[in-house]
């Protein structure tokens, strides 16, 4: 019977015979190695989203507010990042970021309002 070595640090590999690493450790670094790229990418955009709900968030503490573009954007709001798309029968679209979402109005005014879940 051939000894199965480690793919990560080369070790024998005992156990059950579809056991790939020699320790749960190796199967970590080997998975964080596999995954690494994508999760930095993936990482920084879910904190971009979570700014922008916190943004959303702490101007409507009450479920319905209006404000404007400004305020948005000097809170350091992301106007490119949302979770979700919401049309309604009249044609009107909210963006949502999670529960939070903001209408577009005139004037550069928005309405942020919070989805019921």
């Amino acid at each position: 019977m051939a000894v199965r070595k480690c793919p990560e640090c080369g070790d024998e590999v005992r156990g059950r015979a579809d056991k790939r690493f020699c320790s749960d450790d190796c199967r970590n670094v080997a998975n964080n190695k596999l995954n690494r790229d994508s999760s930095a990418l993936m990482r920084n955009i879910n904190n971009r989203l979570r700014k922008n709900w916190r943004v959303l968030n702490e101007l409507n503490p009450s479920g319905k507010f209006t404000t404007t573009r400004n305020r948005l954007l000097s809170k350091g709001f992301d106007f490119t990042l949302f979770t979700s798309i919401y049309t309604t029968k009249k044609g009107a679209i909210y963006y949502f970021i999670y529960d939070q979402g903001y209408l577009s109005m005139e004037d550069d005014k928005f309405l942020i309002v919070k989805r019921d879940t």
